[in-house]
């Protein structure tokens, strides 16, 4: 949630975006949850997710 405004409604946001993303696993997330064995593989792709999200936050805050 770097460099976006804080409260409680892009915190709800960014948690909505970042699920969303968990969940349908678009790629690499989906091939990282494959491929990649152990807890590694667990925590990398909710990274990944997260990494998604942060962008998809920066890009709706810069659009709008």
């Amino acid at each position: 949630m770097t460099a976006v405004p804080f409260s409680w409604e892009m915190a709800l946001w960014g948690f909505v975006v970042f699920r969303v993303f968990d969940v349908i696993k678009p790629w690499p997330i989906r091939w990282a949850d494959r491929h990649v064995a152990g807890g590694f593989g667990i925590m990398i792709d909710d990274v990944l997710a997260a990494i998604y999200a942060w962008s998809t936050m920066h890009l709706w805050f810069w659009l709008f």
